[in-house]
């Protein structure tokens, strides 16, 4: 930068007008270099700005459509998340089955339950970009034996998914991996329910309500380890007076619990000692919590108390869905 500046030791200083025109040719160099510079940079930092917002933006982009099951399982439904309105038309299960519970995935499909013959099928569905539903496929190896019913629950994570059925109060919970259909079970001679499955890792957590009490509690199981009576899960907490829900959060570190009073809905963390932290949103809704949902994108958690809430979206119609995800 100084180098215009500098006087040539090899040439003696001359007449102000010889001076001046070499001062101005230097201060003209010395202009269009720091010209070109800037303009550098500001392309550089542009050109950056510009790669690093798809980046930016897909880690922050929510899910634009929620996949619904209708209340009697006859059909699965797509919904626009903006608009509440359905997007194409309705699916229908396979032939002689009820669909039951549907997870989303993380590649971008849908993976969902039928119900029949004492036996539960799972098949995956693709949406269009445009959110109508492309195709509806069965996952072959993967079938959990038992009774599929308005308490069981599903969860999905990679290549494993959580199931639970049941023997008449009795849950079972059933592991599968999808493309080798292998699977460990975990069973419990407890009446109660096994609920609000959600994965961190190989770390899968539910909420157990024992039949007779008020007491939910938030527990985990390894799923890398040995399977046998869910007694041996790990108790996490016990939920909140007025809370039934909870999942936690992608990275295991937090539970995201879910309360309403006075037809207010509050979504808040929790330590996985019990201790209360932030609360994420609040808002009115026109039922009772019944399930939470972390999108798979991100951190946003769908909540489905009648309708379906999440936070900054107005509600999405749900009255008439036995199980949503999105």
């Amino acid at each position: 930068m100084d180098e215009g500046r500098r006087e040539d030791r090899g040439t003696r200083l001359g007449s102000w007008k010889s001076l001046i025109p070499l001062t101005v040719a230097a201060a003209a160099a010395l202009f269009v270099a720091g010209s070109v510079d800037v303009v550098h940079r500001h392309q550089r930092a542009a050109k950056e700005e510009h790669e690093a917002k798809p980046a930016a933006k897909a880690e922050q982009t929510d899910p634009r459509f929620v996949v619904g099951i209708t209340a009697e399982g006859a059909a699965l439904v797509v919904r626009d998340v903006h608009t509440g309105a359905d997007v194409g038309l309705p699916v229908a299960p396979p032939q002689g089955r009820r669909f039951h519970r549907v997870a989303a995935a993380k590649d971008g499909s849908y993976i969902v339950a039928s119900y029949g013959d004492r036996k539960v099928t799972f098949q995956r569905l693709h949406l269009g970009d445009d959110g109508r539903p492309q195709d509806l496929k069965d996952i072959p190896k993967a079938t959990v034996p038992g009774v599929s019913n308005s308490w069981s629950d599903i969860a999905v994570s990679g290549d494993h998914l959580a199931y639970v059925t049941y023997k008449g109060k009795r849950g079972r919970l059933d592991v599968l991996t999808l493309s080798t259909g292998a699977h460990k079970t975990w069973t419990t001679k407890a009446p109660g329910r096994v609920d609000s499955l959600s994965w961190s890792g190989a770390k899968l957590s539910f909420v157990w309500s024992p039949v007779g009490s008020a007491k939910h509690q938030l527990r985990t199981v390894e799923t890398n380890g040995a399977a046998g009576d869910l007694k041996l899960s790990k108790a996490v907490m016990t939920l909140p007076k007025g809370s039934s829900n909870a999942v936690l959060t992608h990275d295991g570190k937090q539970a995201v619990v879910g309360t309403v009073a006075k037809s207010q809905l509050t979504l808040q963390t929790f330590t996985l000692t019990g201790k209360p932290g932030k609360v994420l949103w609040q808002q009115k809704v026109t039922g009772p919590l019944t399930d939470l949902d972390t999108a798979h994108t991100g951190g946003t958690v769908l909540a489905t108390a009648g309708d379906l809430y999440t936070n900054g979206l107005p509600p999405v119609p749900g009255k008439d869905l036995a199980d949503a995800t999105w």
